[in-house]
C-alpha cells in the first residue's frame, strides 16, 4: 500500500513539474524565467526564478524527491546524480584527506622543516672556471 502511494505522489510530482515549465514567464531582459504560480509540492513559489543565464542553479527533480524521502522517512535511497559525483570522488575529496592515525591514536608526528642552506656563487653552482 505504501508503494502505491510512492508512486502516486511521484506521478503527481511529475505533472506539477511538467507544468511549471510549460507554464512560466519569460523575462526577456533579464533573461530569466519566472514561475508564474506556487508549487507547495515542488517547493516552488510564486515569482521564484527557476532559469537564469549565468551561474545559476536550476531546481532539480531528484533533489525535490530526495526531500520527500526525508518528509516521508521511508529509508529509501535514491542514487546520486552523476554531474554531482559519486561514492569515489567522496572518498578521494573527503576520506583521503583525512588525518592518519597510528594504532594508538596519535597523529604521526610532522617532519620539521629543513632549512636550505645558501648557494655557492648565487646559485651558479660550484663548478669553477679557469
Amino acid at each position: 500500500m505504501e508503494n502505491v502511494k510512492w508512486v502516486e505522489l511521484v506521478h503527481t510530482l511529475k505533472e506539477q513539474w511538467r507544468v511549471l515549465w510549460r507554464d512560466r514567464i519569460d523575462d526577456r531582459v533579464r533573461a530569466e524565467g519566472i514561475a508564474s504560480e506556487d508549487y507547495e509540492m515542488l517547493f516552488v513559489d510564486r515569482g521564484s526564478v527557476i532559469v537564469a543565464t549565468r551561474d545559476y542553479k536550476p531546481p532539480d527533480f531528484r533533489d525535490i524527491l530526495e526531500r520527500h524521502i526525508e518528509d516521508r522517512q521511508t529509508g529509501r535511497v535514491i542514487a546520486s546524480d552523476p554531474r554531482v559525483g559519486g561514492w569515489g570522488e567522496f572518498i578521494r575529496g573527503v576520506i583521503s584527506k583525512q588525518k592518519r592515525f597510528t594504532k594508538w591514536g596519535r597523529p604521526f608526528p610532522a617532519e620539521p622543516e629543513k632549512r636550505k642552506q645558501q648557494l655557492k656563487k648565487g646559485g651558479r653552482g660550484w663548478l669553477h672556471r679557469f
